[in-house]
């Protein structure tokens, strides 16, 4: 069973940082697309940044523009272990952070495809990142 645990949020002030884990287990492949999401309430569930976990694919990692130069997706995958570095942060990027993964297989050419969640299968359950002002 696939399971995604998330940890790291919590609360900041405008400007501050905060890194963000997910940990993935019971996956049965080694290479696959995760990505962190983020959801405001009332909003849509946005794609904030995409990786192709597992070291293959090239270095692949994709972008939400809002993301640009302020955060970092990268890996462990010695602790099978997605982050995403948030620095400079926005009152605006007050939400629940989750990550996902694709199923094995599912190849995303571009940036717009990448950042949609109907691309992935799994979920985790969520952490809440708050940026006051």
């Amino acid at each position: 069973q696939v399971r995604l645990v998330e940890s790291g949020g919590g609360s900041v002030q405008a400007g501050g940082s905060l890194r963000l884990s997910c940990v993935v287990s019971g996956y049965p492949y080694r290479n696959y697309y995760m990505a962190w999401f983020r959801q405001a309430p009332g909003k849509e569930r946005e794609g904030v940044a995409v990786i192709y976990f597992g070291g293959g694919g090239g270095g692949i990692v994709y972008y939400a523009d809002s993301a640009k130069g302020r955060f970092t997706i990268s890996q462990d995958n010695a602790k099978n272990t997605l982050y995403l570095q948030m620095n400079s942060l926005k009152p605006e990027d007050t939400a629940m952070y989750y990550c996902a993964a694709a199923s094995p297989g599912v190849y995303l050419p571009n940036s717009a495809t990448a950042l949609s969640p109907y691309q992935y299968t799994y979920w985790g359950q969520g952490t809440q990142v708050t940026v006051s002002s």
